[in-house]
C-alpha cells in the first residue's frame, strides 16, 4: 500500500524526499480512519445487537457479562490488533519505529485482555454466589487466585516484550525467588490451601452459622475470600479471620442443626428432693383427672397392684413393694406433654430424665427437638415448655429447688 502511494505522489511530481513522508502520513490517516470505522461498527452495531440478544434470553449470565462490560472490553481489542497488523504497511519506510509501535500495541492488547478476564471473572462471581452449587464453594477465593495468576502472567509477558526477551526466561528465573515469594505471600498461600480444604470437604460455606469462641466469632459466614473469612455476629459486629484459622484452630459449624429435621432443646429444672414422695389417695385422684396421663395412671396402677399381689407384698407399709411417686408421674406427664406439643418433632428423640444430683436439688432434664430452628421462634418454644414445666410442678406436689429464697436459673444448652 505504501509503495503505491509513493508512486502516485511521484507521478504528481512530488519531490522524492517528500514523497515517502507524505505517503506515510497519508497511509497513517487511512489506517486511522479504518480503525475508527471498525470501532464505530463494533460499538454502534455489534454491541447493540449483543445487548438486545442478551435481554431476550432467559439466562442470567449474558446479562451479567453485559453489566460488567465484558463485550465492550473485547471490542477494545480491535484497535490494537489493527494497529499491529497495519503498522507493517504504514511504517514500511521507517523500520526503526515499527517495533516500538507494534510492542506498544501488544502491551495495550495485554492490558485490555487482562481487564476483560477480570470483568468475566466478576460476572462469573455474581452468577455463582446466587447459584445453589456456588453458595457451597469458596468462589471468591478461587477467582482471586485466578486474578493473581492472570496479573502475574500479564506483567511477566509485558516485561519480557519490553526487554526483548522470551517470557520463558523470566518464568525460569522465578525459581531463584521462590523463598522470597513464599515469605511475601505466606498468608495468601496458607489461605488458599485452607480454602481448598474447607471447600473440598464442604466444611464451611456462606450462610453457615459458625462459632469460634477464642476469637469472639459466633454468627453467620458472610464472605469467604482468598485469605479471610468474615463472620457477622448476632450483635451485628463483624469478625474477620484468616482462612487457615478454621483449619488450625478448629471451629463449630451449626449447619447440621439447620439441615436436620429439628433443633435440639436441652435444659434441666432442679427439683427439691424433699418434695418427692409416694402418691397417696388424694394425689392419685388428682393425677387420674389429668387427661394426658389418665391411661398411664390406669395401666401403671394395675401393673403395680398385680406385682404386689403376686409377690405377697404387705401394702400397709409404704416401703414394701412397688408404688407410684409424684416425680415419676410428673416425668410421664411431661414426656407426653412434649410429645403432643405442636412445635416438637415427634419423630426425633424425646426424653425426660434425671441427672446426677450435686447438693442443689435433683436435675430433671428435658431432651427433645423443636421444629422451629430460627433463633427467636426456637427460644419461644423452649421457654413455653420451661414455663409449663415450672407451673405444673406444684400440682404434682413438687417444688423447684431454690437457694436462699432465690430461684436457680435452669441450666440450658442448645444445638
Amino acid at each position: 500500500m505504501i509503495d503505491s502511494l509513493v508512486t502516485i505522489l511521484q507521478n504528481w511530481h512530488v519531490e522524492p524526499s517528500l514523497a515517502v513522508p507524505a505517503a506515510t502520513i497519508t497511509a497513517a490517516v487511512i489506517a486511522l480512519l479504518l480503525i475508527i470505522t471498525v470501532e464505530l461498527v463494533i460499538s454502534r452495531v455489534l454491541l447493540r445487537f449483543i445487548k438486545r440478544f442478551a435481554q431476550r434470553t432467559a439466562t442470567r449470565l449474558d446479562d451479567l457479562l453485559m453489566q460488567h462490560k465484558v463485550f465492550s472490553g473485547l471490542a477494545r481489542l480491535a484497535p490494537p490488533v489493527l494497529v499491529y497488523l497495519l503498522a507493517v504497511h504504514v511504517l514500511a519506510y521507517y523500520p526503526a519505529v515499527l517495533p516500538v509501535v507494534r510492542e506498544g500495541a501488544v502491551i495495550y492488547m495485554t492490558i485490555a485482555l487482562v481487564l476483560v478476564i477480570f470483568s468475566s471473572l466478576d460476572a462469573l462471581f455474581d452468577f455463582m454466589i446466587v447459584h445453589p452449587v456456588g453458595r457451597k464453594l469458596p468462589v471468591k477465593s478461587v477467582i482471586q487466585v485466578i486474578k493473581t495468576l492472570v496479573v502475574s502472567i500479564g506483567l511477566i509477558y509485558m516485561i519480557s516484550r519490553m526487554f526483548g526477551k522470551s517470557p520463558v526466561v523470566f518464568f525460569s528465573g522465578l525459581g531463584a525467588f521462590t523463598a522470597v515469594l513464599l515469605l511475601i505471600f505466606k498468608d495468601a498461600i496458607l489461605g488458599f490451601v485452607a480454602g481448598v480444604q474447607l471447600s473440598s470437604n464442604n466444611l464451611v460455606s456462606i450462610g453457615d452459622w459458625v462459632e469460634l469462641p477464642k476469637y469472639g466469632a459466633n454468627g453467620d459466614v458472610i464472605d469467604i475470600s482468598l485469605v479471610t473469612v468474615s463472620v457477622q455476629n448476632y450483635d451485628n459486629s463483624i469478625v474477620i479471620l484468616p482462612s487457615y484459622t478454621f483449619i488450625s484452630e478448629g471451629f463449630r459449624n451449626w449447619r447440621g442443626m439447620q439441615e436436620a429435621e429439628g433443633r435440639r432443646i436441652k435444659f434441666a429444672i432442679r427439683v427439691d428432693m424433699t418434695s418427692i414422695k409416694f402418691l397417696d389417695e388424694e394425689l392419685k385422684g388428682k393425677m387420674e383427672s389429668i387427661q394426658l396421663i389418665s391411661g398411664y395412671m390406669t395401666g401403671r396402677e394395675r401393673e403395680v397392684a398385680e406385682y404386689n399381689m403376686k409377690h405377697g407384698v404387705d401394702v400397709n407399709s409404704p416401703v414394701n413393694g412397688r408404688r407410684l411417686t409424684n416425680l415419676g408421674t410428673f416425668r410421664a406427664y411431661l414426656t407426653e406433654y412434649i410429645r403432643r406439643h405442636p412445635k416438637i418433632n415427634p419423630e426425633m428423640m424425646i426424653m425426660v430424665h434425671y441427672l446426677q444430683p450435686e447438693g442443689l436439688g435433683l436435675p430433671c432434664e428435658v431432651y427433645c427437638f423443636s421444629l422451629e430452628k430460627e433463633w427467636v421462634p426456637f427460644e419461644t418454644v423452649q421457654a413455653d415448655i420451661m414455663d409449663h414445666m415450672i407451673a405444673v410442678l406444684p400440682f404434682f406436689g413438687l417444688r423447684v429447688f431454690q437457694v436462699s429464697g432465690v430461684a436457680l436459673n435452669p441450666a440450658a444448652s442448645e444445638s
